[in-house]
């Protein structure tokens, strides 16, 4: 059966994306702009939604395959079996549909495999849902390195609780310019006003669509992510009192947070390495209409002319936090390097406190799920620096006491606020330098 070009179309630029993730080590986000660029909106979405889907239950739909494959096929034939059985298994699509469209994109380049795929499909389409029913879905779909880290750091039942949150959609959360406009932009938007302070928008369509997008009065930023810059403001709060100071923005593309802090009345710094991503930043300021001081440079040699009252380091990292975003992370980053993340994110925090004034504030944060990259770095800074000084974030900052751990720092987890779609995870620590 031949199906419509807008059908086979996006299952070829799936099939594409699916490829680049596990064999070319290219994430979605890099080339889907460039392999759906002659779909039609609807069909881009369904790309990202079916690429998405087969990769966040990657592990699910292999095990289901392999009860009905003996011999492995070639890598794009099982790839078409895999974005196939996503289709039959967890997007509801028509299994003549499913099946149809799967054969057809096997004919356009795998022909002789075509049958195979037909039967192992119909197979799917019969018997697949009753092995779904009885497959452990969080650990299936968790590679066995991020189970066991996130199980010895937080205990099996949180383990089980994240690896279950990265099943799910991310909602898409957003920042506003002035808090004051919150429940109006609610109502306009349909969304819900977090405790956080952060809109969760229900809707979908294209973000650029959204009302209050062309006049500036929001940018897109998960909850989680919005906390480090509202904590350190909430710390100058109460050590300044409510005035214009001035902070350092470490690593700031694309410039969530310069926006936050901006947007508050601070003066700021955003610096980051790699000019592409502050072209991105400067282009949010401009349609924010809000202003920044912007520097290209290397945060471990630039210094500022001037001590700051606080920096805000949003370290790079792992990034294991954004998995429920970025569902091919897990593929990926099948190697992380731990130890390279955490001296390097050891340095720029030292980096960051030659830079702040005695009794300035610095804030560490990396929306990572990895213990070595959260209190273990602090634990060193502080070790290696004796002017710096741990401070239990203030108990009005993040307005909700669950995201502060038994230590005083941010603590966020895709599990946190299962009813209301969760969170990125997100580590971070509040220090002070001394007088």
């Amino acid at each position: 059966m031949n199906q419509p070009s807008s059908d086979v179309g996006a299952r070829k630029a799936a099939l594409a994306l699916l490829d680049g993730v596990l064999r070319k080590h290219r994430s979605v986000d890099d080339a889907f702009d460039g392999l759906t660029a002659r779909l039609e909106g609807r069909d881009r979405a369904f790309v990202r939604l079916l690429v998405a889907t087969t990769l966040r239950r990657f592990g699910q739909i292999d095990g289901v395959l392999k009860e009905f494959i003996t011999k492995k096929p070639a890598d794009p034939v099982m790839d078409i079996l895999r974005l196939g059985a996503a289709q039959l298994l967890f997007l509801g699509t028509p299994p003549h549909a499913a099946v149809a469209t799967s054969v057809t994109l096997a004919k356009q380049g795998y022909g002789a495999a075509s049958g195979f795929v037909n039967a192992i499909l119909r197979r799917v389409a019969e018997k697949g849902a009753a092995i779904i029913a009885s497959q452990d879905a969080a650990r299936l779909n968790t590679p066995t390195f991020f189970w066991m880290s996130w199980a010895k750091a937080f205990g099996e039942d949180r383990a089980r609780a994240i690896a279950g949150a990265h099943l799910q959609e991310a909602p898409l959360d957003l920042s506003l310019k002035d808090p004051a406009a919150a429940a109006q932009l609610a109502t306009d938007l349909k969304a819900d006003l977090l405790p956080t302070g952060s809109l969760r928008v229900a809707q979908g369509g294209r973000v650029q669509e959204l009302k209050g997008f062309e006049e500036g009065a929001w940018w897109v930023q998960d909850a989680a992510a919005a906390l480090p810059a509202k904590i350190l403001m909430r710390a100058l709060l109460h050590a300044a009192g409510d005035g214009a100071q001035n902070v350092i923005d470490l690593c700031a593309a694309p410039g969530g947070k310069t926006a936050q802090l901006a947007s508050a009345g601070h003066r700021v710094t955003a610096v980051d390495i790699a000019p592409a991503r502050l072209s991105v930043l400067k282009e949010n300021l401009a349609r924010l209409k809000l202003t920044a001081d912007v520097v290209e440079a290397d945060a471990l040699s630039w210094r500022p002319a001037q001590l700051a009252d606080a920096v805000l380091l949003d370290a790079p990292c792992s990034a294991t936090g954004t998995i429920r975003r970025h569902p091919d992370l897990p593929i990926l980053k099948t190697a992380i390097n731990l130890k390279a993340f955490a001296e390097a994110q050891a340095k720029l925090a030292a980096a960051a406190a030659s830079m702040v004034r005695p009794s300035g504030y610095i804030f560490y944060s990396v929306c990572s799920l990895q213990p070595e990259e959260r209190r273990a770095v602090v634990d060193a800074v502080l070790a290696a620096d004796a002017t710096l000084a741990h401070v239990p974030i203030p108990k009005d900052a993040v307005g909700d006491l669950q995201l502060v751990d038994s230590a005083g720092d941010l603590g966020t987890f895709p599990s946190h606020w299962p009813d209301r779609g969760g969170l990125d995870g997100f580590y971070g620590a509040l220090l002070r330098k001394s007088l």
